[in-house]
């Protein structure tokens, strides 16, 4: 592969609209029978080839009208305006998945279900997050609002606490399992809410998930 060396290191925040625990991570069907979907990373270190991606974030809209692997894909990718011009190709570049191994990436995986990419967004974009916490905060330009907080227990009220462990995992290696709303008004519309969101140190490059 002939492509710059790359990773980031961030935080991640995922909603879609799956039931809590989201099938798909299991390799079984989404609880709806298609998947939407919001992605938003704050890199807190990041580098493709020469050019230093720290302290910039972006986001993804995504839907696929069955499941994942199915197809037929639409995706929309929004990055931070405080990229320069190397930066924001860097970003592309990289959600593309063409800089990545075939099938060691999230970005790459995705990528080759799509069969529509909308032009992307470039504007202010604002994450925080606590991935013990299970709290998460997205705020996209005035296109996207998303939230992430801890899984109430109906019974008792008090928050619960679930994670995933994918060790071959393309996306992350362990992830906080909590409940998220999404509202976004691009051009892929999304409103989630009380819907399955994870949280994640992201830890990636073009080989795949650093464990």
């Amino acid at each position: 592969m002939n492509h710059p060396d790359w990773r980031i290191e961030g935080f991640e925040f995922v909603n879609c609209n799956c039931d809590f625990g989201c099938p798909c991570q299991f390799n079984a069907l989404p609880t709806k029978g298609n998947c939407q979907a919001l992605g938003a990373v704050r890199i807190d270190k990041g580098y493709f080839g020469d050019t230093r991606l720290d302290g910039l974030a972006f986001a993804m809209t995504l839907k696929w009208p069955g499941a994942i692997h199915e197809g037929n894909g639409e995706a929309q990718a929004f990055i931070d305006e405080n990229a320069n011009e190397a930066q924001r190709e860097a970003i592309l570049a990289i959600l593309s998945g063409e800089t990545s191994e075939p099938g060691a990436t999230f970005f790459n995986v995705f990528a080759s279900t799509m069969t529509k990419m909308n032009d992307p967004v470039f504007c202010p974009i604002s994450i925080t997050g606590d991935v013990d916490a299970r709290q998460a905060s997205v705020k996209v330009g005035d296109l996207i609002e998303a939230k992430g907080e801890p899984i109430i227990n109906p019974v008792s009220g008090l928050e619960h606490r679930a994670r995933i462990d994918l060790p071959q995992g393309f996306e992350y290696a362990v992830a906080e399992v909590a409940s998220g709303r999404t509202s976004a008004r691009a051009a892929m519309p999304l409103e989630l809410a009380g819907s399955h969101s994870h949280m994640t140190h992201l830890d990636i490059g073009p080989q795949g998930v650093f464990r």
